[in-house]
């Protein structure tokens, strides 16, 4: 398997040298022991605890378990022996060292049952998501920066509306990079198979796994729609309480994710409910059995796809950048919408409309207009639209008609 260049290796390296603890979250086969394993020099260990024997000695004797004559200890999959976080506490107490233990784990921390430890102030925890776009072809994180620069590619090379539709069935597993259509679709399946067999009883008593996997198909068919507990619960026969707990566990296992509303407003009219996307596009379109033909010609389901597909490449643009942008969508109750809003850390906003024609007008971009007029005022405001043209244009004062290939353009 192909070793791709990550866009969090830099903000790892940068870590290990200010933290004492490093905790690398993801999904399970999203790459974080490949780049893990990057990091194992003379000086460090690595160890992971999927392996039954060496999780059983973690378990027995945790603070044993820690003392290794290594300046760096990498441990694999910390959640399945969560009692070593507290251990590692006390080494790290004891010796203030920056670059100590770089952790991975499949599963947030926090939710796991019995978890008191949090390491507050000694860790840094970076996300680790499933391939984007741009670390497939090896191109540098730069779209944010640019776009607030308003600086485009004026030729970026051309997707149209068919190649990025198979570019979002696939996904971003590096697993499935390779694979056949077929293939990739049955890989996805088994994932989600071993992850409600195997991971979730690590974090939720789940007693209902047929209510969970029925569940998760109707997340993936909620993917991009506003979060609404009852609605989403209403093919389901289980409580609103137990509804939510299942929810939590798979966010936990970062399946799903909620981009919450940008509220940094005093117009008293702005929606307040988070937006529901699934973490990995090529999961999302096989758990739903979706077909090529099908979707192609449902322009409904293909945008759907897309803005999942987008969601996930902005989500791993920001997580790169280190703090410098945070991401949001916008809806007021006149029922004016943004897909995604991006605030950098001066409060200068990016608007980012997703179309999935490859033909765009002055309508499209209505909203980004009346919030750059009535919302941003004074703060820097850039509205785009990304859509399956080619063309790139300008569209009124600082609105910008973008090829989706833009997200990933080399220059």
């Amino acid at each position: 398997m192909a070793i791709y260049s990550r866009w969090q290796k830099g903000n790892i390296q940068s870590a290990l040298l200010s933290r004492r603890v490093i905790l690398l979250n993801g999904p399970r086969q999203c790459g974080k022991t490949t780049l893990a394993k990057q990091f194992i020099d003379n000086d460090a260990t690595y160890r992971t605890l999927d392996h039954l024997a060496m999780r059983q000695l973690a378990q027995n004797d945790p603070h044993g378990f820690i003392r290794q004559p290594h300046n760096l200890q990498i441990i694999d999959e910390i959640q399945r022996a969560p009692d070593l976080l507290s251990a590692i506490k006390l080494t790290v107490d004891e010796d203030t060292r920056p670059g100590q233990y770089l952790l991975t784990g499949s599963s947030n921390i926090q939710s796991l049952p019995g978890v008191q430890e949090s390491l507050a102030g000694r860790v840094r925890k970076i996300r680790l998501r499933p391939l984007s776009q741009g670390e497939k072809l090896d191109v540098l994180p730069t779209f944010l920066s640019k776009a607030f620069n308003k600086i485009f590619s004026p030729n970026p090379q051309h997707y149209d509306r068919q190649m990025l539709l198979e570019m979002a069935f696939r996904g971003g597993f590096p697993e499935v990079t390779h694979l056949k259509i077929k293939e990739y679709q049955r890989w996805h399946k088994d994932y989600l198979t071993a992850l409600l067999e195997r991971d979730l009883i690590d974090i939720a008593q789940i007693t209902r796994h047929q209510a969970m996997r029925d569940l998760v198909e109707i997340l993936a068919a909620w993917s991009s729609k506003f979060m609404d507990i009852s609605a989403i619960g209403a093919g389901l026969s289980i409580r609103r309480p137990t509804i939510e707990s299942y929810i939590n566990a798979l966010e936990a296992l970062f399946l799903v994710e909620r981009v919450q509303p940008w509220t940094r407003t005093d117009y008293a009219r702005v929606g307040k409910q988070a937006k529901l996307y699934m973490t990995d596009s090529g999961f999302m379109a096989s758990i739903l059995r979706w077909q090529r033909p099908q979707v192609i010609l449902d322009s409904d389901r293909a945008g759907k796809l897309l803005e999942t597909f987008v969601f996930n490449e902005l989500a791993s643009l920001v997580d790169a950048s280190d703090g410098d942008y945070e991401l949001f969508h916008y809806r007021d109750r006149e029922q004016r919408e943004i897909d995604f809003l991006i605030e950098r850390d001066d409060q200068a906003l990016l608007g980012i409309e997703v179309k999935a024609a490859s033909v765009i007008s002055a309508a499209d971009f209505k909203h980004l207009k009346w919030f750059r007029d009535h919302i941003a005022k004074d703060r820097t405001f850039i509205g785009i639209v990304l859509y399956t043209g080619e063309f790139l244009g300008s569209m009124g004062e600082n609105l910008w008609a973008v090829p989706f290939s833009a997200l990933w353009a080399l220059n």
